[in-house]
């Protein structure tokens, strides 16, 4: 195994989707959840999911995947909430953790992969951030171990947005296809328009 980390956030109340769970949402005949940890697994890293608790139905739906489930009790916080007790939780030789956002359906196996060998390439550790093919930002992102304190310390709901800036100097970019690295499906509006997009290459229901 990698001693590379995946966290998939995936403790959010899921709000915006008006009393539905977008990571219980089904794609390929997988909840969106399942799927995510199956494609994280797949590159041989370590992978870790935080849950609002062990008891969550999210859980079920990763009965038998060999992933770690970390709670998130103040999970009510924000994405920093995940991050700091996922972060904190890794084992202990890990050298450096991809944060995937679990709501995310475009991101394949070989896009987290392409951010883990873009850093193992370099001779000393950087930050890698996927991006468009246009060069916009997105997400996964990969934080090096000397990143993990300042992980461990985020506030609010915005991420690792000032980790990300504090380290600019030492951030990499690696080019997904199309809009992969900024696809995310967090209202049943956005579900409908992909399902529509989606409706002749994916089986979703």
């Amino acid at each position: 195994m990698l001693n590379i980390a995946i966290l998939i956030p995936a403790a959010g109340a899921s709000s915006r989707m008006r009393g539905l769970d977008k990571l219980t949402e089904n794609i390929d005949g997988l909840p969106l959840l399942r799927r995510q940890a199956l494609r994280a697994k797949a590159t041989g890293a370590h992978v870790a999911v935080t849950l609002p608790d062990w008891n969550h139905p999210r859980a079920a739906v990763l009965q038998g995947l060999p992933v770690q489930v970390i709670e998130v009790p103040d999970s009510d916080l924000g994405m920093s909430a995940s991050i700091r007790r996922g972060v904190g939780f890794l084992p202990r030789d890990i050298t450096a953790v991809v944060i995937l956002p679990a709501d995310m359906p475009e991101i394949e196996t070989e896009d987290i992969q392409k951010l883990i060998q873009s850093f193992q390439s370099t001779p000393y550790p950087m930050l890698q951030q996927a991006t468009t093919e246009d060069g916009t930002p997105g997400h996964p992102v990969l934080f090096p171990a000397d990143c993990f304190m300042a992980l461990q310390t985020l506030t609010g709901d915005h991420g690792a947005r000032e980790i990300l800036r504090m380290n600019a100097h030492r951030l990499r970019h690696v080019v997904l296809p199309g809009r992969r690295a900024l696809i995310d499906l967090d209202t049943p509006e956005a579900w409908t328009a992909w399902r529509e997009a989606h409706k002749d290459t994916c089986l979703i229901g």
